[in-house]
Formats: C-alpha cells, sequence, structure tokens
C-alpha cells in the first residue's frame, strides 16, 4: 500500500506524466479550464476521499463524520464571504457538478412540465438549462431566418431537463448579439415561466441581473443566476455579482474559481433548505468529501489580496486579447468581451469552428468550437471559436503575450487556408504533415517555458 504510484501502476503514471506534460507545453484557452494550486490537488487527494458521509451537518447516516461536518462548516462559511452573503442566504456545496446543482434548483422548486425561461443555447446558454434540437438543416435554417426572439424547441429532447420540464428560450437581438431585456419581458409574460436562468457557456457580456429579477417578481417566477464561468472574477471583485438580487445563485468551482472540481449553491435560507432535500435524496448520495476539501482551500485562496490581482488581469487579459484579434482582422461576436473570453466569429474565414479547433490544437493551442447568435450550422460543427484567459493568467502572462497569441491565431488561419475544401480527416493529415504548424507549436512551447504552471 505505500508503494508509489509508478512501480504499482507504470501504465497510469506514464498517463498522468503525458497529460502534465501536455498541459505544460500548450496554451489552454478553453475558458472552462483552469490549473489549481499544489495545496487544492493535495486537499483533493486526502484521505476525506475514504469517507462516506451521506446526510448533512449533524444530521449524516454514518458515524465518524465529526471532522467532515468541521470540513463542510469551514467551506460554507468561506463560500460566505468570497460572496458576501447576507445572513438570510444559506449555501450547499455537496452538488457533484454544476449539471447537478442546476437540477437540484429545478427538483426543490419545479413541478414536471412547469417551464423554465433561459437563454438560448446557440446564443451561449447552457444544456443543464434545457435543450431541444432541431436535426432538420432546412428547418435550422427557417427557424434562424424568421428572426424571433424566442425559441419554443426542436423535436429532439437531448436532456433530462427538456424531458421533465418545458423549456422556452430567449434570444439576443440579432443586430448586437446582445440581449434585449423588452423582449425577454414580453416573452416572460407570455409564457409565464415558473423560473428565469441567466448564464451560460458562450456569452461574453455582463448581464443585468436587476433588469431579469424585476421580470421574475412581475410574473412570481424564481430567478436563478448561473455564475459558474464567472464565480472567480466575482469573488475577486471583477465582475457584478447576483448576490441579493436572484433568488439562488449555481456554481462549479473549478473554472475562474479556480477551487477544484465540484458546484457551489447559494439560496435565500427557505429556498437552500429545499434544495438541500432535493440534493440528498433526491439527486445523490454521500458527498465527494475531497472535492469539498479542494474547493474549501480554494475559497480561501479566493480571500487573498493576489487573487483580487488575478481576477481583475483575466479581464485586463482578455481586453487586450479581444484588441488584438481584433487587429488581425478577425470579427468577434459583441465586438469584444466583459469577462474571461471572446468568441470569434469564423463565418466569413476560410476555415471555421471545428477544424480550426483541430488546427490550433497542432499548433499548441488549446481552444474549442462554439455556436454563436444566429448561427444555422449544427453544434458539432459551428461557426465559431472560443478562446479563454483564465490558464494563461494563471501562468502569469500579461497584456503583452496576448497579443502574440493572437498573431499565432492568425498565422494559423494563414497557413491552413489552402486546405479549405479538404475534409476534416484530409485537412488534419496535412496539418500533421505542415512544418509552419510545428513552427508555431515549438514557439507556444518555449512561450509556456517561460511562464510554467506550478
Amino acid at each position: 500500500m505505500t508503494t508509489p504510484l509508478q512501480k504499482t501502476d507504470a501504465k497510469v503514471f506514464r498517463l498522468i506524466q503525458k497529460e502534465e506534460k501536455r498541459q505544460q507545453e500548450t496554451l489552454s484557452m478553453i475558458p472552462s479550464e483552469n490549473w489549481f494550486s499544489p495545496s487544492v490537488r493535495e486537499a483533493v487527494g486526502s484521505v476525506f476521499s475514504h469517507k462516506y458521509a451521506e446526510g448533512n451537518i449533524g444530521s449524516r447516516y454514518y458515524e465518524g463524520t465529526d471532522i467532515v461536518d468541521e470540513l463542510e462548516t469551514l467551506a460554507i462559511d468561506r463560500a460566505k464571504k468570497a460572496f458576501n452573503l447576507l445572513r438570510s442566504w444559506g449555501v450547499n456545496v455537496q452538488a457533484l457538478s454544476g449539471s447537478s446543482a442546476n437540477l437540484a434548483v429545478y427538483l426543490a422548486l419545479l413541478q414536471p412540465g412547469d417551464t423554465i425561461l433561459a437563454m438560448y443555447l446557440p446564443d451561449g446558454g447552457h444544456l443543464s438549462h434545457g435543450w431541444s434540437f432541431e436535426p432538420d438543416a432546412k428547418k435550422r435554417e427557417k427557424e434562424v431566418k424568421s428572426g424571433l426572439l424566442v425559441y419554443t424547441g426542436g423535436s429532439k429532447k437531448v436532456n433530462i431537463t427538456s424531458l421533465l420540464y418545458n423549456p422556452v428560450q430567449y434570444k439576443t437581438d440579432p443586430d448586437t448579439s446582445q440581449f434585449n431585456y423588452k423582449e425577454i419581458e414580453k416573452i416572460a409574460l407570455k409564457y409565464k415561466p415558473k423560473l428565469i436562468i441567466t448564464g451560460g457557456t458562450a456569452y461574453p457580456r455582463i448581464i443585468n441581473h436587476r433588469k431579469i429579477k424585476a421580470i421574475a417578481k412581475k410574473i412570481g417566477a424564481f430567478y436563478m443566476a448561473d455564475v459558474a464561468h464567472e464565480a472567480g472574477l466575482i469573488a475577486g471583485g471583477a465582475f457584478p455579482s447576483p448576490v441579493g438580487i436572484a433568488d439562488v445563485v449555481t456554481m462549479t468551482t473549478h473554472k475562474t474559481l479556480r477551487s477544484g472540481r465540484g458546484a457551489i449553491i447559494l439560496a435565500k435560507q427557505d429556498l437552500i433548505e429545499k434544495i438541500n432535500r432535493a440534493i440528498l435524496p433526491g439527486l445523490q448520495g454521500g458527498p465527494h468529501n475531497h472535492n469539498i476539501a479542494g474547493i474549501c482551500v480554494g475559497l480561501g485562496e479566493a480571500a487573498k489580496p493576489a487573487f483580487k490581482k488575478y481576477a481583475a488581469q483575466i479581464i485586463k487579459n482578455t481586453s487586450a486579447l479581444a484588441d488584438a484579434l481584433k487587429a488581425q482582422e478577425f470579427k468577434l461576436v459583441t465586438d469584444g468581451s466583459d469577462k474571461h473570453f471572446v468568441l470569434i466569429d469564423l463565418s466569413q474565414e476560410p476555415i471555421l469552428g471545428r477544424p480550426f479547433a483541430r488546427i490550433l490544437a497542432h499548433a499548441g493551442i488549446t481552444t474549442n468550437y462554439s455556436t454563436m447568435p444566429w448561427d444555422a450550422r449544427p453544434p458539432r460543427n459551428p461557426s465559431a471559436l472560443r478562446l479563454g484567459t483564465p490558464v494563461l493568467t494563471t501562468r502569469g502572462m500579461k497584456e503583452k503575450e496576448m497579443a502574440q497569441v493572437a498573431q499565432w491565431i492568425r498565422e494559423a488561419m494563414n497557413i491552413a487556408e489552402p486546405w479549405k475544401e479538404l475534409s476534416f480527416e484530409k485537412l488534419e493529415q496535412e496539418v500533421i504533415k505542415s512544418k509552419d504548424v510545428k513552427q508555431i507549436a515549438k514557439e507556444v512551447k518555449d512561450l509556456c517555458k517561460k511562464f510554467p504552471l506550478h
């Protein structure tokens, strides 16, 4: 039991080493990723992973949970401090993921068949908010061309939220790709949802929580703000907070918060009690105590002055990246960003989202292809690319490095342009053979060595 992994399971050890090498030698620009501190990783790998602790603080179904109670209490206290919670609010740190946290809120506040009003997925929403897809390309194109700012669903319900509830989704304005709150209010008044949701994965602008709350209040609905992406920016004081405005706030902890894998739910006290029961016995058994330990350590780090500087630098870096990409003649969705990522509109470029993401991966820049507003292309082959700065900022990079990254991205597009008519597989074969792509990858690796991950 004391023999190190390298000797007990050399295959897994080598895979871990390979993955660490990949992360160290490439630029992760996926905005939902980050690099945790050694302290967070130590906590996640601690003996808390051995203990089963089904139940809530002071009311577990197993003995030997007193120390787990202390840990969870500390995590809750730190979450209250990080997000400046009112005394009338409570916290749950047991949800295993952001999607689980959102499902727990639905289970606590809704009945099957109730209407949810949420952000349209291609405009930056999230699957867990409900999504039904239209596989028919002609119907998809017709729906996009209709100009309607509301989406009531396609023929294929793709997740549990759309199977259990009735998701209606609001879209962005076709001219600005930003939300028109008067139109959202009209949609809410027509469909009368029981729950309104904001937040998602690819909306780069600030959301006006007070306006959404006013709409929810007008129709007697709950308002849930999903800040999975912005949580660290909020804790660092670099981004507006929905706490005290929304009825419920959910978040993941591994993105900008840099606190291990898991989720946090913040809600008014009467609602958090219902949510606790939705977590257990509604959705889960025992919580993952080792992840709660990592979250707790990360929340402690978020309370330090260095984290505020980190959150502020993320915003600066994203702004610099946006300016640099525009200088390279890329078109950005909403013409910029208020937070930690930008969205490049590739619809007028020779290479679209999915193949371009693969090209950049071979060049040492890890991104992800993305949907974007008013794009009729399917989610598996969309027109946009999403680029985030959290990991680059964790490395210690600043505005100067963002300009270099933007230059590499344009170079990669120029290199690949002659292959634009090739199939995905044949294009990748050309990329693998390309000396120019390999040169970018070498330059990326050299930059990574100057800014190592610790």
